[in-house]
């Protein structure tokens, strides 16, 4: 499936007010309220957080958006050459899934990613 948005950006924390930028844009967009926003926003660096030290230096973070109406999913993904996963238990990962409906860490083919899914609660 194409994604309706992609990112790269050099793998540098610097870069990630961009990320957050593009996703408060995005999640804006679909009409997500101003606390799901917010909320998105904050999930995004968390999961920067997670994959930016994993990552090989001198490469690109690559970031998905697959949006749909009220609904917008994120993948975030990092050229890594470790096999772990960060930590489920970690302050970072307990923050994303407070924050998200729905979020996921996977590794393979020399990539480590975070996949989070918001659906927005207007209406709910």
């Amino acid at each position: 499936m194409r994604p309706d948005v992609e990112l790269r950006l050099p793998v540098d924390s610097a870069y990630v007010s961009v990320l957050r930028a593009t996703t408060v844009s995005l999640a804006a967009r679909l009409d997500f309220t101003l606390d799901d926003i917010e909320d998105l926003r904050m999930a995004v660096g968390e999961a920067c957080a997670m994959v930016l030290p994993s990552a090989t230096e001198g490469t690109d973070l690559t970031c998905q958006f697959f949006m749909k109406s009220g609904e917008v999913t994120i993948t975030i993904t990092v050229p890594s050459t470790t096999a772990d996963l960060p930590e489920e238990d970690g302050f970072a990962w307990q923050v994303l899934s407070a924050l998200t409906t729905h979020a996921d860490l996977s590794t393979g083919d020399g990539t480590l990613a975070v996949t989070m899914t918001m659906n927005s609660t207007v209406d709910a």
